[in-house]
């Protein structure tokens, strides 16, 4: 196993995960207008808009919202309570320039992740940063009376209010560059967020063991391997024995370094997300940017060791007469391209689902106990959580290893059709 290879491959994901992050960069021209447009436009928002710092009292417990918040990404790590661990902030305007500090400078603290203070317009929302979207704001460092919420167009928004008035805030850009409707920041974030930090936390507990796998091989080259150096070295066999040689041939060699980083990785990721109160409760391979990454390298790993023969099959299949070629070539390009895309949801769509029957199932106490009302109420719930959340701990375990181990198969059997001979 090479550890090197581990490392390249972490690097390769914290850059796309960072890059992610980062929201489109329009020309000077187009950000003029759009900071116009913006400004007039939250100008006559925040006028017409009502807002206070009133608290909403909900009646009933929200499972859906506290559910995404779970499995969300944020600028810092919430540990217990009010207890959160700050997280560097690293943020680009353009025409603006940087903006660089610990998140504690917005004074989230004992305020359920929203900050007390906007600094050049950024304002953090349960531990997101966010952006007011009217460009007259004040852009030095001002103290907010509250963060809440606006309705528009049936749905809520996250707002502000700043001296009495209220102030709406900038969609989030998703990953998708808005094209879903997420719509389109004034900025590009690249801050470690708690996933990005999450993951350099597995970088190095990973680098540590493999580090330390290595150093028991040296020290004692004849002897049998026992504890940790006995567990991976059965994973590292069973990875070569049952999807490598079946599904590569007699290259599988060259690619055992790659497949065992991927399946260490993934299953690192999954495993980390599973422990229970575990700080910020990571959620990596439920981000689909991290799911994109990862189908990402075994894209482009894939198809740049394809042989010819892999390439000929792909754009003029031999033996097949013409005019079926030209049905099957466009399904064949296709194919490049699904490949990859069912990687990348398989892989997020197993894990979130998880992260949220489990959410759902602890939602039970406040359901049942009505908010606190019924004492009776929340004992059934809690005792129904537990069970339910006991047995689903058990099967996210197995889908953690699963899931690892589908993604190194598929990508085995990727490798071995863009590697094998020619049969005549």
């Amino acid at each position: 196993m090479r550890i090197r290879t581990i490392g390249l491959f972490a690097l390769l994901m914290l850059a796309w995960t960072w890059t992610v992050q980062a929201q489109h960069k329009p020309t000077h021209e187009e950000q003029h207008r759009m900071d116009e447009a913006q400004g007039h436009q939250a100008e006559a928002d925040h006028h017409q808009l009502t807002c206070d710092c009133t608290p909403k009292e909900d009646s009933v417990f929200n499972t859906a919202k506290v559910a995404f918040h779970h499995i969300g990404d944020a600028n810092a790590f919430h540990i217990w309570g009010d207890l959160y661990f700050p997280l560097p902030v690293m943020l680009y305007a353009p025409g603006e320039g940087w903006t660089t500090m610990m998140s504690t400078r917005f004074d989230y603290a004992h305020n359920h992740g929203n900050g007390r203070k906007a600094i050049n317009r950024y304002v953090m929302v349960e531990g997101v940063v966010y952006r007011v979207a009217d460009v007259q704001f004040p852009s030095e460092e001002v103290a907010i009376d509250c963060v809440t919420e606006v309705e528009h167009d049936g749905e809520s928004h996250p707002a502000i209010v700043y001296k009495g008035q209220c102030y709406p805030l900038e969609s989030k850009t998703t990953w998708d560059g808005g094209m879903m409707g997420g719509g389109t920041t004034s900025f590009m974030d690249f801050s470690i967020t708690k996933n990005v930090f999450t993951m350099l936390l597995v970088f190095a507990l990973l680098w540590w063991m493999f580090s330390a796998v290595r150093k028991a091989y040296q020290k004692h080259p004849n002897q049998a391997p026992k504890g940790l150096q006995n567990l991976v070295e059965t994973i590292i066999v069973f990875i070569q024995e049952e999807v490598a040689k079946p599904f590569i041939g007699k290259h599988y060699f060259r690619f055992m370094p790659f497949l065992t980083a991927l399946f260490f990785f993934i299953l690192a990721l999954n495993l980390i997300g599973q422990i229970p109160f575990f700080p910020g409760s990571g959620n990596l391979t439920g981000n689909i940017s991290v799911t994109a990454a990862l189908a990402l390298i075994t894209f482009f790993r894939v198809n740049l060791v394809g042989n010819r023969h892999y390439w000929q099959h792909i754009f003029w299949m031999p033996g097949v007469p013409a005019a079926i070629k030209f049905i099957l070539t466009p399904v064949e390009i296709l194919g490049l391209f699904i490949k990859p895309f069912t990687l990348m949801l398989r892989l997020f769509a197993n894990i979130t689902a998880g992260h949220i029957v489990l959410i759902s199932f602890v939602g039970l106490i406040f359901v049942f106990g009505k908010m606190g009302e019924n004492l009776l109420g929340a004992s059934i719930g809690v005792v129904t959580a537990f069970l339910l959340n006991s047995f689903m701990m058990a099967i996210e375990l197995l889908v953690a290893l699963i899931q690892a181990f589908v993604f190194t198969l598929l990508t085995a059997s990727y490798l071995g059709d863009a590697t094998q001979e020619a049969h005549h």
